[in-house]
């Protein structure tokens, strides 16, 4: 009994674990088959959910265009050729006559031989007619149609998402905002370009805080969005007044009222250039939201159910809109009734689908603001601030606009 025990523990052990060279080569090949297998398992899964994916967001893009066909079906998309003509036609000649007025009037063949002499012949060039070209009114033009578009799409964006007619780009408080930052700064003496700067941080904060009120309170998201605007405006307006105030009556307080009142006198290519890349990046965020806002003004319910996301489409146009405002007024100023009258022009010329109005409004505000800005230049021996002459001329343009153009509205 003893004997066999050895034995019979000795068979058990090499029936349990083979051992030997032969063993050792077929344990290897089950293990790498093993693996193999888990390995085709594992892409055949990667790829099944890579075709579901890629089938979801094919069906999410016929979705949008689906989405976006209807509206362009209910809002009409064409524009006639005669219409892009003469737009076309408007801007050219706003921006080529733009050069010759002023107190050192240019005639059309000198601005043209100037250009000519600047970019291909520098040896023959006038320096004086020069300098004024390319120093002075290069940079005011481009500075002014940046201003113009920005405040137009920014007014046009805001009346389509609050679906109303009424609304401009500074009702959130961006307005507010910049012109408290901008009184701040010149209160402490700062240089020009902290004044932009505090201008435009002013602008974002006020509707930052606009929109963070109105995540506070469970109400309508778009009058609470209004509501919300219209108490940041007034703490705002009141730290300007007590600005005013505190300001010195012989100096500051002149410079102050001045700044506020808008003008282009003291632009230059350095305020071009710092004020193009916000807008830039504004301009194509509107631009790329403008068939939801479409979608938007069928109503909230009706946009959720055409798969448009509401809120967070809300809170990219605030923010693009207050974003070019902000930069608008940083450069300019208080210019008041752009985004207010120029979206009704460009309504009633191109009708209120916003893939084309968007782009019509800019276009059409650069142009207004470039013609009431040579009316500021020229009117009288001083020039006039931009911001007096926009309301001038804006209420009586947006009467009469008003009065006949509703039917984007009804």
């Amino acid at each position: 009994m003893a004997a066999q025990a050895p034995e019979a523990q000795a068979d058990a052990k090499g029936c349990a674990l083979p051992d030997g060279p032969a063993a050792q080569p077929e344990a290897r090949d089950g293990a790498a088959a093993a693996t193999s297998a888990a390995a085709e398992a594992s892409a055949r899964e990667e790829r099944l959910v890579g075709e579901l994916l890629g089938s979801i967001d094919a069906r999410a893009d016929a979705d949008d265009a689906a989405v976006r066909e209807a509206a362009d079906k209910t809002f009409g998309s064409k524009v006639s050729l005669k219409v892009k003509l003469l737009i076309l036609l408007a801007v050219v000649a706003a921006f080529f006559f733009s050069f010759m007025m002023g107190k050192y009037a240019m005639t059309p063949m000198e601005v043209c031989q100037t250009f000519w002499a600047h970019f291909f012949d520098p040896a023959n060039v006038d320096p004086k007619m020069d300098r004024v070209l390319f120093r002075i009114r290069l940079p005011r033009v481009g500075v002014v149609m940046l201003v113009g578009a920005a405040l137009a799409v920014a007014g046009a964006s805001y009346q389509g998402m609050f679906k109303n007619p009424l609304t401009s780009p500074d009702l959130l408080g961006a307005s507010a905002g910049a012109s408290l930052g901008a009184c701040l700064a010149l209160l402490w003496g700062l240089a020009g370009e902290y004044v932009q700067l505090f201008a435009f941080l002013g602008g974002m904060l006020a509707v930052g805080m606009a929109v963070w009120l109105n995540r506070q309170v469970d109400y309508d998201p778009t009058l609470g969005l209004v509501l919300a605007g219209i108490l940041v405006s007034t703490l705002f307006q009141s730290g300007m007044s007590m600005v005013k105030f505190l300001a010195d009556a012989d100096d500051k307080l002149p410079t102050i009222t001045f700044w506020l009142m808008g003008s282009f006198a003291n632009v230059n290519a350095g305020d071009f250039l710092v004020s193009l890349l916000p807008m830039l990046i504004g301009f194509v965020i509107l631009m790329s939201q403008s068939w939801k806002l479409n979608v938007l003004s069928f109503g909230d319910e009706e946009a959720r159910a055409m798969g448009v996301r509401t809120r967070s489409t809300r809170l990219l146009v605030i923010f693009a809109s207050t974003l070019i405002t902000s930069a608008s007024v940083a450069v300019a100023g208080i210019v008041g009734w752009i985004g207010l009258v120029i979206p009704h022009l460009a309504r009633a010329i191109v009708g209120p689908n916003y893939k084309v109005l968007l782009p019509c409004s800019m276009v059409v505000g650069a142009v207004y603001l470039l013609l009431v800005d040579n009316i500021a230049r020229l009117a009288m021996t001083v020039e006039v601030p931009i911001g007096i002459l926009t309301a001038i001329l804006g209420v009586p343009f947006f009467v009469v606009i008003f009065k006949h153009n509703m039917k984007g509205w009804r």
